[in-house]
């Protein structure tokens, strides 16, 4: 939901120097980019004369590089494929569409609770035996599992974005004299160094409150595992569980130590993304932010080199899993055509990945996608760590969740998470008031 934007903006860093190369204007609303090159032979094709409509929310280069993906199908099938921009929001174009009985052949849903939605109101059809085979060969059944509801799969995750990165100066960290930590034990012990040394170790972004549920998604993960992180995720576990408290626990070890946070809790809930990469990076007020692989265009913005002065690390391990947490887009189709599941089988197999993972702003889920293919070393480490994680890579929580609970600013998950940021003292108090909205929230 949050990601797309900066995700876009990623696309724009000097990582797409090493990609194909753009040339042209923007391309409209229902066109297809041109940089895609065709290697398909001439003469009949299976999806001659077949048109297919997909609806997704990227704009700029991510719609750019998204249509040299359908540019590359079109030219092995012979199908005529338009795209039509959503907007931010994909509920309020697709919604009248569906209800009007002229939705798009495809469309890409930034949450999957969308997934779900759509289909209780019967606006999905069930993927095809060939789409099914692709999803089984190249991803976990987690994933498969994501894009179902009912018993049915309806939708394939097509593009990721990695939530499980700290990123720091290495200017401040070389000051310090630290290294990247390899536990949440090191991370403690690197951030009183570094705050030893004259620096505040973190720049919170406790007014954008999605940033504060990353970070507990990542700590629960690894405290709990991934089969709590599950039923929590569900509400088949109480927020009132120890396994909360333990998460909450190890967080008020940083956010409970104010020599540790630029600006205390009041500076850091005042603080927004990404005002909290700027302080790092631009301002050099402060040495690392907790935030997914687009603090990497923020990184840029602010006069940083991504991978010399802006580096991250892997979310260090809080309990016993190695935390890799997704955000994500998944694909489903909104008409029975065989061009539209031809074209859901291309983006789930290898080959589709392949294609996309040469341009720059784009991770793939797909875990015969090779890391080989990303135009940048920085791309290439992320999709190694997702493939490496393997059935423990989980999505986002607050993105499963109802808005009410995980997607509202102000609201929910978002409000008492920075509740717990301004006092860390009263554990047991904010995990019975989760408890209340998140009830109030599955009703």
């Amino acid at each position: 939901m949050r990601t797309a934007k900066a995700l876009a903006a990623l696309a724009g860093l000097a990582l797409a120097a090493a990609a194909c190369g753009g040339g042209g204007g923007t391309p409209q609303s229902g066109q297809t980019g041109s940089a895609a090159t065709s290697s398909a032979p001439a003469g009949p094709k299976p999806l001659d004369g077949v048109s297919i409509e997909v609806a997704a929310k990227w704009t700029g280069e991510e719609q750019r590089n998204f249509e040299q993906v359908l540019k590359a199908f079109q030219d092995k099938t012979g199908a005529k494929v338009t795209y039509a921009s959503t907007g931010e929001d994909t509920g309020a174009y697709l919604g009248p569409r569906i209800q009007g009985g002229n939705p798009p052949d495809i469309a890409i849903l930034p949450q999957p609770g969308l997934v779900q939605q759509y289909a209780d109101q019967d606006a999905l059809k069930p993927l095809s035996p060939e789409v099914l085979g692709e999803i089984d060969k190249n991803y976990t059944p987690y994933w498969k599992e994501l894009g179902s509801a009912g018993g049915k799969v309806y939708g394939v995750l097509v593009k990721a974005a990695h939530k499980s990165l700290i990123w720091y100066s290495s200017a401040a960290f070389e000051d310090a004299g630290v290294q990247p930590p390899a536990d949440w034990a090191g991370l403690v012990t690197a951030a009183q160094t570094v705050a030893d040394s004259g620096v505040a170790p973190f720049s919170l972004c406790g007014a954008s409150g999605w940033t504060l549920t990353d970070l507990f998604e990542n700590v629960y993960l690894s405290t709990a595992g991934p089969e709590n992180y599950d039923k929590l995720s569900k509400h088949e576990l109480k927020w009132t569980d120890a396994t909360v408290t333990t998460a909450l626990q190890k967080i008020a070890e940083i956010t409970g130590k104010k020599e540790f946070v630029l600006g205390g809790t009041s500076g850091a809930l005042q603080t927004d993304f990404p005002t909290c990469v700027t302080q790092v990076y631009g301002q050099k007020k402060a040495a690392m932010v907790i935030e997914a692989d687009f603090v990497a265009a923020s990184a840029a913005e602010s006069g940083a080199k991504v991978g010399e002065t802006a580096k991250f690390f892997p979310f260090p391990k809080a309990g016993e899993t190695e935390p890799v947490v997704l955000g994500g887009d998944i694909a489903v189709a909104l008409k029975e055509s065989k061009g539209a599941m031809e074209l859901l089988t291309y983006l789930a197999s290898a080959e589709g990945g392949a294609v996309w993972a040469k341009l720059p702003g784009y991770l793939s889920p797909n875990r015969n996608v090779s890391p080989a293919n990303y135009p940048s070393e920085l791309t290439k480490t992320l999709a190694q760590t997702i493939i490496d994680a393997g059935e423990s890579v989980r999505y986002d929580m607050s993105d499963l969740a109802p808005s009410a609970f995980g997607g509202t600013d102000g609201k929910g998950e978002w409000k008492l998470l920075q509740d717990f940021l301004r006092d860390p003292s009263d554990i047991k108090g904010i995990q019975q008031k989760l408890e209340d909205e998140a009830a109030k929230a599955w009703k």
